[in-house]
Formats: structure tokens, sequence, C-alpha cells
């Protein structure tokens, strides 16, 4: 019966066009994959700084791996935490503006413990309505309801928060970007309206370490001190260039995590050449920041000539510029249709975003060049007046 069960809900998705297809690639230059034979510019990707190619990190995990193991053997509490990860936890406090960082292997799995811990206890928890899937779940992993509110709606948590019992704990949850819209939340009025109700503020800043703030310090970083923001996650495996994640927050914050997070408590700790490789790309966060100009520019570029042609962008001012179609099977035929033309991108059907709302997620790089911007923009615009014609 199990297996009837399963075999109708898959035909249901390749029903509605949301069935996914896994596709395995090489890599060719900076921005590039081969599949399938054909080379491919990679707009898909979060490799927002260029730096998941870099010699650099190449060389400096290698290094790490010969020196430390390919592997740490263990969890952090057990005998897993090596010297590499204890610099890597420094240097994201210190990029952060915060006491401390706790690493954890992937950005679901922090924010899981995050949310296992804080939100456990009849803790009432308000979500932005287009927050990540692994916000979601830790509170679910938590015993607690989420209450989502309108996204980005300010007005909204107001009233959810004033009605809320004033006898238990609150959290305000929040991505910094957010991964499909590229949208930047306005940190500083959550933060104020988290305090004047008395509720922990959680950030996940995932697209914007590395790329946002004054050295890549992300959306949050030191523009918003522990009190404003006691809670922040970023990842290592976006602009970073490498894999895992972080929580950065005070001594009482990691140490709850350290001694209740579940998913902290019972994972081996990530191998210590990759903690390596991190850190060399802090080193040249800091090293380089024409990087973070450069991609500027290019978003900049995109937007100003996206316009001009009318295509359907969103309101982002991150590397992640969606291009609203719609429909899955509309948005499914646009992705084809570039790949076989030499690109890759998104195509980003429900349950990933609300019914109605498919899109080609694009995301740009510092290994991007200009005149790739512009050969994609203008298939872009050529696929949207083959369907007016």
């Amino acid at each position: 019966m199990w297996r009837d069960t399963l075999a109708r809900r898959l035909e249901t998705r390749r029903a509605e066009s949301l069935w996914r297809n896994r596709a395995m690639y090489r890599p060719a230059g900076d921005a590039g994959l081969v599949g399938n034979s054909r080379r491919l510019h990679d707009f898909a990707g979060n490799d927002y700084l260029g730096l998941a190619r870099d010699s650099r990190l190449a060389e400096a995990q290698a290094e790490g791996a010969r020196r430390h193991g390919t592997g740490a053997r263990a969890s952090h509490l057990v005998c897993g935490h090596l010297l590499p990860h204890h610099a890597l936890e420094e240097r994201l406090a210190a990029l952060t503006g915060r006491p401390r960082a706790l690493l954890f292997s992937t950005g679901y799995m922090a924010n899981l413990a995050v949310l296992q811990v804080l939100g456990s206890d009849g803790t009432q928890v308000f979500q932005d309505r287009l927050n990540h899937a692994s916000l979601l779940d830790g509170a679910a992993l938590a015993g607690a309801r989420s209450r989502r509110f309108h996204h980005a709606d300010l007005a909204d948590l107001e009233r959810l928060l004033a009605r809320a019992r004033a006898d238990v704990p609150r959290l305000v949850v929040s991505d910094g970007v957010f991964s499909m819209d590229g949208d930047v939340a306005d940190v500083a009025a959550l933060a104020t309206l988290a305090q004047r109700h008395a509720a922990a503020l959680v950030i996940d800043d995932a697209h914007g370490i590395g790329v946002l703030g004054d050295h890549g310090d992300g959306s949050v970083g030191w523009r918003h001190d522990t009190r404003q923001v006691p809670v922040l996650v970023g990842t290592l495996g976006k602009a970073l260039g490498s894999a895992g994640a972080f929580v950065a927050g005070d001594d009482l914050l990691i140490d709850a995590l350290t001694q209740l997070a579940r998913p902290y408590i019972y994972t081996t700790a990530q191998p210590p050449g990759v903690a390596c490789a991190t850190l060399r790309a802090l080193d040249i966060l800091a090293a380089e920041p024409e990087r973070r100009r450069h991609l500027q520019a290019l978003i900049d570029h995109w937007r100003s000539r996206g316009a001009a042609l009318g295509l359907p962008l969103l309101p982002s001012p991150t590397p992640i510029q969606p291009v609203r179609l719609g429909d899955s099977a509309r948005t499914l035929h646009w992705a084809r249709r570039l790949h076989e033309q030499g690109f890759l991108v998104g195509a980003i059907r429900p349950p990933t975003v609300p019914r109605g709302q498919a899109r080609l997620r694009i995301t740009l790089s510092a290994a991007h060049d200009r005149d790739t911007l512009d050969d994609l923009l203008d298939r872009l615009a050529a696929l949207a007046a083959e369907e007016a014609s």
C-alpha cells in the first residue's frame, strides 16, 4: 500500500510540472559548467564572489586535509573539534561583530538547532511568510506553532505580537536576504519591533554574508549589535565558496546551542580541510573588496538593462535576480530554451514558491562579465518577444 501511495504522489508531481531532475555537471572555467556535453554559463548557483573554484581555497583545503586528516572523526563534543574549527569560529565571530560563533555542517542544521532550542517550552514563534523551509522545519522540530506574518509586513507582525500571550517567550524569525525573491529584510525595523514586544530576533543571513555590508559582514553584521539581533545565522557554501554554516551570538546563546541543540550534539564535525578553505576565503574577502564592487556593478547593470527590456524582474538589490513568469510549465519551457542556448538558470516552482509565482531564479556572480550578462538578457528578451508574437 505504501508503494501505491508514493506512486500517486510522484505522478501528481509530474502532472503539475513540478518534477525535479538531477543533472550531473563538471566545472568549465570560473563560471561555467559542462552537462551532457554542453558548455553552460552558470546562472543558477550561489557562488556570489566566484570563490568556489578559486585555486587558493583548493590548496588550503588540501593542506588542511594533509595536516589534520580528511575527516573530523567525531562530533565537536567528543573529539572532532580541531584547531581549524576553533580558528574559524573566532574569525566568524569577528566578521559579524559577535562575541562567539558556533560551526554547523550545513545551514539547514544550524536553523534546525536554533529553532529547536529557542522555540521549545511553549515559545511563540513569528516567521516571515517567505522564510526558508529550514526555519519552518526547525519550529516544527521544537513542537512550536509558527505564526506567519505577511512578507516584510511590519504592521502585520505588530498585530500578531500585540495579540500574543505576554506570559510566554516570543521569537521573531526572518531571512536577511530572501532566497527566492532576493529582497532584503528591514532588520533595523524588525529589531525595534521585537524589542518593543520583548521578543528575541533571529536573522538567517545565508545569502547576505560575504555580499552585503561594508566588509562583507552581511545584512546584519556590525550594524546591529547582539542586543538588537541576538541570533545570527550564516552559511559558508554561498559567497564564501566552501561548505557549512554558523550561528553567532553571545555566551549564553552559544552555550545553550552547544549543550542542548540535537543537530549539533549528534553530528560529526565538518572536515577540517573545509574549515581551512573557509579561513582562506575570509582572507580573500578582506583583501579583495573589488570582488564585491564588481558584483554590485553587475547587479546595477542587470537591473537597468533588464528594466529597459521590459523583463518581469522583482525588486531585488542582491545577486538573486528572479524573472517571475507565474506558470510552472512556462517557467520550465523558458529554462529549457535557455539551456539549449548555453545558459543554466534555476526553474523555481511550487512548493518552493507559492502557486502562480513560478520564476527563473537567476543568480549573478563576481565571476561573470558584462558581455555574458548582456547575452543572457538578450535571450530572455527574445523569449518574451516570441510569446508576444
